[in-house]
């Protein structure tokens, strides 16, 4: 079927004459109103109302195609309308149209125009415009070419079907205006109240950025910090230390007293803790570990019973921890550096310094040497170095000045200006470590930076004194120690190991020949007194044991133990050869 343009349709009302109607045929005398199927006897009003308020491109053709035979004997054989790919049939009529060939009607232009179909006599298209842009075809058949009123009713259905499709494309543009403006309005209203909600969010944080800055600006401090999380976030905030020891707490309801969780439980908490990012939930609080460097000092809690925290109760929680974690960073290293500075100092003072020196050295660190002080020396057998000096520490941090500490081996030695009251101190240490064996010893009063040397010989006699004595724990004074305060490291060495040669000779060289303990004997009978009694309990002997070996002390050294100054000689060599020769033979 090849198209071929035919003749063009003369225009509704003819430039010579114009269109006959039957009303023009009516009288003057007909008067009144007139029915409406004699006013629009073809229907093409009541079509137009109809064609006016559809709603689809589609049905809009699809109703003037059967309006086509209320105008006379003709057919609709096809409806098109015209997309952005050409011309796309109109579904619905397609069992009554099998030989429109839709290809050939895409290359058809958009003239109307006359077209061959098979088996009829004549078939044109019908362009529907709008404003000169083809909007699509109606292709109607006749048996024969219509009348002229043919051609009219045939031209006006078309031009009431070109404005039904224009009055819906107009309203299927407005209606996608009007859901386009109505998305962008509610994107709008939805960016406005993020942007709203982003608003307060950073006034929330800069509040908390600004609370913890004045914070840090005024020197902080952990009350500081806990008084600042309370106020932001209405909750009590809390500091322990790792080992769940309260430091700090601010806002209402504190225990008093503070309950102390067992170390297994804490442990388990700080483990919990430990495993998740932020702040976890444990028995009704917030918990955060200030962690700097991976080292864990210190641990923040809100109490939150009720669970009302919110994001920005956890902002602040996080900054608070972030400050606090700093915070304790910066409290150790200046503990460390003081403490470095304090071992330095005092090590130099054990070993003699110079007077005007030390005493500028200790007014930097806060220590005024002017004043009098002790030297202490602790000994705690099979303490790590770490813990035996943090008890030490807290064991004297009631006194009014604090000790200048530091390490000589598996002992401490401190500094101090209190005198430690009787065993005070070694309770203390006993109560903090777990254990009761071991000994301290403290000297006398050092009035001057150039006495401290002495001092330290004089605590470490009293040490040496108590450990080899019976009761080897405890606290023992310098100036306590009569006798043995002239057997100190002062004397002579050659003199004394001679003195106890002329006294005990004898009886060294009898134990070393036959491995018995006549010397450990007389020194234990010595030191309780002469009472037989006692020193055969000290020795686990018999009483009858005891009284031997004396006899045998008697014939072997040839002295007489009843004689004043024998025993008094024999005493002091005893003492001299188990404290000053350390007991060897």
């Amino acid at each position: 079927m090849a198209p071929r343009p035919s003749h063009r349709l003369s225009p509704l009302v003819s430039d010579q004459e114009g269109t006959r109607h039957p009303s023009d045929t009516a009288g003057p005398e007909q008067h009144g109103p007139r029915p409406l199927a004699a006013l629009d006897p073809n229907g093409l009003l009541v079509l137009s109302h109809t064609l006016f308020t559809c709603a689809q491109q589609g049905e809009v053709v699809r109703l003037a195609m059967r309006h086509v035979s209320a105008l006379g004997p003709y057919h609709a054989e096809a409806g098109y309308l015209a997309t952005g790919h050409g011309l796309s049939r109109v579904p619905g009529q397609e069992a009554r149209t099998p030989t429109v060939d839709d290809a050939l009607m895409n290359e058809f232009g958009e003239a109307d125009g006359s077209v061959s179909l098979p088996e009829r006599s004549w078939t044109w298209a019908f362009g529907l415009r709008e404003a000169g842009a083809l909007l699509g075809f109606i292709l109607v058949s006749a048996r024969s070419e219509p009348d002229e009123q043919g051609r009219f009713l045939l031209s006006t259905l078309m031009g009431l079907t070109s404005a039904a499709l224009s009055l819906t494309a107009r309203r299927a543009t407005q209606h996608e205006n009007a859901g386009e403006l109505s998305h962008l309005r509610t994107e709008r209203d939805t960016a406005l109240r993020q942007l709203d909600t982003t608003r307060s969010e950073l006034n929330l944080q800069n509040a908390v950025h600004e609370t913890f800055a004045r914070v840090a600006a005024r020197g902080g401090g952990e009350d500081a910090l806990t008084q600042a999380l309370y106020e932001l976030t209405g909750l009590s905030a809390l500091i322990e230390d790792r080992f769940g020891n309260l430091r700090s707490w601010a806002g209402p309801d504190r225990p008093d007293p503070y309950p102390v969780r067992s170390s297994t439980d804490q442990e388990e908490m700080l483990r919990r803790v430990g495993r998740e990012p932020g702040p976890v939930k444990v028995k009704g609080r917030l918990v955060a570990l200030a962690r700097p460097r991976g080292d864990l000092l210190g641990v923040l809690a809100l109490e939150d019973p009720e669970a009302t925290a919110d994001e920005y109760t956890l902002f602040a929680l996080d900054h608070a921890q972030r400050s606090l974690a700093q915070e304790l960073m910066h409290m150790r290293e200046l503990t460390e550096v003081e403490l470095r500075l304090h071992r330095q100092l005092i090590d130099d003072l054990l070993e003699g310094a110079d007077e005007t020196n030390a005493c500028a050295r200790a007014e930097a660190v806060g220590h005024d040497l002017r004043n009098t002080h002790y030297v202490v020396v602790a000994h705690w057998p099979g303490n790590a170095a770490n813990s035996f000096t943090r008890a030490v520490e807290q064991a004297t941090a009631t006194s009014a000045a604090r000790p200048l500490i530091t390490r000589r081996g598996d002992r401490i030695v401190l500094l101090t200006e209190a005198r430690p009251e009787d065993d005070a101190v070694y309770t203390a240490l006993a109560h903090a470590l777990g254990t009761p064996d071991a000994a301290i010893g403290v000297s006398t009063r050092c009035d001057s930076p150039d006495g401290i040397p002495r001092c330290y010989q004089e605590a470490l006699r009293a040490l040496e004194v108590r450990q080899n004595s019976r009761q080897r724990s405890g606290t023992t004074f310098f100036a306590d120690l009569g006798l043995y305060r002239i057997l100190g490291p002062g004397n002579d060495r050659r003199e004394l190991e001679d003195f106890v040669r002329e006294w005990l000779g004898r009886l060294i060289d009898y134990d070393a020949r036959h491995d018995t303990e006549l010397v450990e004997t007389l020194s234990r009978y010595f030191d309780c007194g002469g009472n037989y009694d006692d020193a055969a309990a000290a020795l686990t002997v018999h009483r009858s044991t005891l009284r031997y070996r004396l006899q045998r002390i008697r014939e072997i050294s040839d002295r007489d133990l009843a004689d004043v100054d024998t025993r008094l000689n024999l005493q002091v060599a005893t003492r001299v050869w188990k404290i000053i020769l350390g007991g060897r033979r």
